[in-house]
């Protein structure tokens, strides 16, 4: 509780809404046709999503706490614009804890939701390119963070490390997700859809290379903290062996 607390105290005192071209796309930037097309295609991951979540809470209420403090966490994190190149910003996304924790297409409800309050609430992003942003960070991020940390477990890496990774390398794929969504509805008249797509990735790169890393860091802090303090809830996740009843061993899936 007291993290989740921290987390909403940091948001209170670092989210200033100001006018920036962020990773989040804007309010109406696309045009109406590509607006249109990624809303449709993240329909059917978000309602996947909330039958995905329907199960896991109705067997395990105790997780609405874990589940809150994903979502705090993805709000938080992805709502902190850094000053980038050319009056641009980036951030981070915060949705790879989410996902090793719930799985991808419970994220891609709760990162919808983390989109659309930060439309209403910061003027970050938009209700136009809502489905566009939820593409990009609350699907295509969490399923990439998923499958690498199951990739990473299964290679037999620490923990800490498949965390690390999931984290990173979710947040990266989000970022060059959005520029590519971004190439395709501006392709270059020189070079179309690769020239655009190489311009929007340089726009980023500089700051969001780092936050991934640092996004990584602080995932494995967040986790390391669950794991002293919400053990009975990342059982039930099966995050960990239970030998015997009442007796948890080593982590199973973290």
């Amino acid at each position: 509780m007291r993290l989740l607390f921290s987390i909403f105290f940091l948001g209170t005192v670092l989210m200033i809404p100001k006018p920036a071209y962020a990773m989040h796309i804007m309010e109406g930037f696309l045009p109406l046709g590509w607006a249109i097309f990624w809303t449709a295609a993240s329909l059917p991951f978000v309602i996947h999503g909330i039958i995905s979540i329907s199960k896991k809470l109705a067997g395990n209420p105790e997780l609405k706490l874990l589940l809150g403090l994903s979502g705090a966490f993805a709000f938080v994190l992805s709502a902190l614009k850094i000053p980038s190149v050319t009056g641009s910003s980036s951030h981070p996304t915060g949705v790879g804890l989410g996902a090793v924790l719930f799985g991808p297409t419970t994220m891609s409800v709760i990162g919808s939701l983390v989109l659309l309050f930060q439309a209403l609430l910061l003027a970050h992003g938009g209700l136009t390119t809502l489905g566009a942003n939820a593409f990009s960070m609350a699907i295509v991020g969490p399923f990439v963070a998923y499958g690498i940390y199951k990739m990473a477990k299964k290679t037999g890496a620490s923990g800490g490390i498949a965390i690390f990774l999931a984290a990173s390398l979710g947040n990266l794929a989000t970022y060059v997700t959005t520029a590519l969504q971004l190439a395709l509805a501006f392709p270059a008249e020189i070079g179309g859809v690769m020239a655009s797509l190489t311009k929007f990735l340089a726009i980023f790169a500089l700051t969001q290379i780092p936050l991934a890393i640092s996004e990584g860091l602080l995932t494995v802090l967040v986790f390391n903290f669950l794991i002293t303090y919400s053990k009975k809830e990342l059982t039930m996740l099966k995050f960990f062996k239970v030998e015997r009843k009442g007796d948890v061993s080593n982590e199973s899936k973290a």
